[in-house]
Formats: structure tokens, C-alpha cells, sequence
């Protein structure tokens, strides 16, 4: 596409920005239809994605593109905040409020906002382009849908493209393996940010990657490095992505036998999870609290919210008695977990194996997050149950094999909230009945 997409810009569409690497490479270049911008954290990533989708919608009058994520919660606390930041005070107008639909350009273009789970209008018809944030998060079939939305039908740009920005995850992983997508390798050295034009570390920069090198094994590697590795000595080997998590609940679920688990937390996140579980007895996490910083007592308000008028045969908890006090002072009346580890991990694993049937018996929905934790996303520690299952891993002997005995304490809220569900559902321990009042 040549060096004239950065100039030739109206004032404000470019806000000083200077592509650097991997994203200079993006802006520079017509082909090919599908790009990836791939790397660690903190490479400057979506900043320059972002402001290539900027750039374009004030290129070409009349375009109309898209930003998405897995879903639209995600990306309104995150990639919609940093382009608000590029699009600055250029007479763009929002339309939807605080979680708008679109943004109409005084040029007469068109930036479309939606998440998979909510697309809408944003993906009715033909766009000139589609930029996805946090592509790893995507299946492949969901990818190869996105690129049937820019194929060229009524564009108003010379050329339409499929782009997006992703962190690196397993070997396998599809964005590796398609021979149709170019994948830019994105380094920390593009952000300026955290290197200056002379390739000096900043006083900034020095503070970001601190972050960074305190990550430990496959998540250092792939944040701090941008290395497509496996989690090496990871407990649940069973987990995959593809097969674990459903874009929504089945019909019928509210019918369904429920019951929450609870594993405490200040400093580390307070994990609540909502299960549901069918007539075969497979168990489906539906809905989540994954928060640090909080009192119990204000998290039993927010379980109070969340719950709503549903019923639970039962709440299963850690047993910190002061915690377990807090909540049944606040209405909610909790069991003992059944703590005993081994048999816990094993009943979970068997859950996670695909039955004869083709079906796993344990499922995560997407989107059961219900409020997304800032400060564990600025130490980029997972922010659900579903992230810790890829990083949950045994820890390792002095020839570097995993020893399986008992998992590392590390990433381990949801995991444990996990099991002491597990447990309960498939009978690993005493049970008393509680009723939520």
C-alpha cells in the first residue's frame, strides 16, 4: 500500500503516530488479505492495528470497517478505550452511548464495534475491512467467517483486507498453521513507548517489562518473549479450548439443577462460580466472579445481584471460617468444600476427556465473566477459570519433568472453585443441603 496511507491524512487522523516494525509492515503493504500482527504483551500491538483502522476510515470516505473481539464486553474495556485515545476530538460521532454500535466519521466512513458474541449489524453485510483484537481468542472457523465479510463486494476502498493483533499461544495453535495468513512478528523494541527512537530502554519501559519477566513458564515465555509454546507439566492435559467452551448455554438450562462454589481471596482473586447441570449430568459454568481487592461482604452483595431469583441445591466453600461467617451473616449459606486434591483433580480430568457420545461432561460458556478485573489484566494474570486451565501446571523436579503430585499454588482460584463443584456433583464427599434464602 505504500508509505502515502501514514501521510495524506486529515489533521487529527494520525495524532503524531509513527508505525514502527511488525505494524509498520501492516501499513506499508496491500497484501496479503489476511495479516496478523503477532507478540508478546506490550509491543504496541493494538495501538498501531488501531490506528491503521483510523488511518483507512480517513483515507477512503464512504469505508466501512470493523473492530471486534471474542466478545463485545472485552473489547469495550479494552481496545474500544485505546481507540478513543487515537480517534482524539476529530469531530467522530459514537452512536449507543457508552457501549455504541458504531462511530460515524465527518468523511463519511464508518467503524463498526462488536464482539462475536453480539455482532449484529456490524457483520450483516460487506465491509471494506475487519481488524480483530486478541485473534487468539478466535476459532478458526469463526476467523474464516470474518473473511467472507470483506471479499470485495461494494467496497470503497481500492483493496479490503482481514487483520487483527494476537499473543502468542500453543505450537498448534490454527494462526500458526494457515498458509494464508501473514503473521508480522511484533517486538517490544516497535513500542516507543518503552523504547525511544535511539532504541533506548524508557524509565516507562523499564517498569512495563519488570511485569513481564515475574511471569513464570509458558505465560513468560509467550508475554515476555512472544514464543508459541505449550504449557509444559499443565495438569488438565484434556483442556481444549475448541471443544471446552460454548458461545452460549443450551435452551432449557434454567430448568436445570444449580449449585455455586467459592474459594476465597483479597490479595489473589476471590473466585464465585454458577453451575449448572443437564439430565446426563454434564456440568456447565455459566456465570463468574473472578475479583482481588474486595471484601467478602461486598462480593456476597454482587452473588446476591448476580443470583438473582435462581435456586441452588447448594454453595460450596473453602473452609475459612471467618470468610464462610461473612457470607451466611450476608444470606448465604455455604457447605465445606471437599477438599482432598488428587481425587478432585482426577474427577475433574475424567469430566474433561469427550465421552462416546462426542461430548465432554464439563463446559465453560463464553462471556460467564461477569466484570472483568483491570488490575489482573495490567499484570497480565489470567481473568477467569477459562485462562487458568491453560496455565494450571504441576510443578517440576530437578531433571525439569513435571513431578505429579500437588500443582503449583499459582493461578489456581478458579481451578480449586472448579473442583470443589466437581466434587460435590459427582459425590467425592459428605453432603449437607442448603437452600438460599
Amino acid at each position: 500500500m505504500g508509505a502515502y496511507v501514514i501521510r495524506e491524512l486529515p489533521p487529527g487522523a494520525r495524532g503524531g503516530y509513527c508505525p514502527r516494525g511488525a505494524v509498520k509492515v501492516l501499513w506499508e503493504n496491500r497484501e496479503p488479505f489476511e495479516v496478523m500482527v503477532a507478540g508478546p504483551a506490550d509491543t504496541g500491538k493494538t495501538w498501531g492495528c488501531l490506528s491503521y483502522a483510523n488511518a483507512l476510515l480517513w483515507k477512503y470516505p464512504g469505508a466501512q470497517g470493523v473492530i471486534l473481539r471474542k466478545t463485545y464486553a472485552a473489547l469495550v474495556a479494552s481496545a474500544l478505550r485505546t481507540y478513543l485515545r487515537i480517534s482524539g476530538d476529530t469531530g467522530i460521532k459514537p452512536y449507543g452511548g457508552e457501549k455504541p454500535e458504531w462511530f460515524d466519521y465527518p468523511n463519511g466512513s464508518r467503524l463498526w464495534v462488536a464482539g462475536l458474541d453480539n455482532a449484529g449489524k456490524a457483520l450483516s453485510t460487506e465491509r471494506d475491512f475487519v481488524y480483530v483484537n486478541q485473534a487468539e481468542e478466535l476459532t478458526l472457523g469463526e476467523w474464516e467467517i470474518l473473511t467472507t465479510r470483506c471479499s470485495g463486494r461494494g467496497a470503497v476502498m481500492p483493496y479490503t483486507r482481514c487483520f487483527g493483533d494476537c499473543n502468542p499461544g500453543p505450537p498448534f495453535h490454527w494462526i500458526k498453521q494457515r498458509v494464508t495468513l501473514r503473521l508480522l512478528e511484533s517486538r517490544h523494541e516497535d513500542n516507543p513507548d518503552l523504547f525511544d527512537e535511539a532504541g533506548q530502554l524508557t524509565a516507562g519501559g523499564a517498569r512495563r517489562l519488570e511485569i513481564l519477566d515475574a511471569l513464570t513458564g509458558a505465560r513468560k515465555e509467550r508475554l515476555r518473549y512472544g514464543r508459541w509454546v505449550q504449557q509444559e507439566g499443565v495438569v488438565y492435559e484434556g483442556w481444549d479450548r475448541a471443544v471446552h467452551v460454548l458461545d452460549r448455554m443450551p435452551a432449557g438450562w434454567q430448568d436445570w439443577r444449580k449449585l455455586r462454589s467459592v474459594d476465597f481471596g483479597y490479595t489473589n482473586p476471590f473466585c464465585c462460580q454458577w453451575w449448572a447441570v443437564d439430565g446426563d449430568g454434564r456440568m456447565y459454568l455459566y456465570r463468574e466472579l473472578y475479583r482481588t481487592g474486595r471484601l467478602v461482604r461486598d462480593h456476597a452483595a454482587d452473588i446476591r445481584r448476580l443470583s438473582g431469583e435462581e435456586r441452588y441445591e447448594v454453595t460450596v466453600a473453602d473452609h475459612d471460617a471467618e470468610d464462610r461467617a461473612t457470607l451466611h451473616a450476608e444470606g448465604i449459606l455455604t457447605q465445606p468444600a471437599h477438599k482432598a486434591v488428587t481425587p478432585g483433580l482426577q474427577a475433574v480430568a475424567r469430566r474433561l476427556h469427550v465421552a462416546p457420545d462426542g461430548k465432554p461432561r464439563l463446559y465453560v460458556v463464553e462471556g460467564a465473566l461477569a466484570e472483568r478485573d483491570e488490575s489482573l489484566a495490567e499484570r497480565r494474570q489470567p481473568l477467569s477459570t477459562e485462562q487458568e486451565f491453560e496455565v494450571y501446571a504441576w510443578p517440576k523436579g530437578q531433571d525439569g519433568r513435571p513431578l505429579k503430585e500437588e500443582p503449583v499454588k499459582l493461578y489456581d482460584h478458579g481451578m480449586d472453585a472448579a473442583r470443589y463443584a466437581t466434587a460435590h456433583v459427582d459425590g467425592l464427599g459428605p453432603t449437607r443441603e442448603y437452600q438460599v434464602t
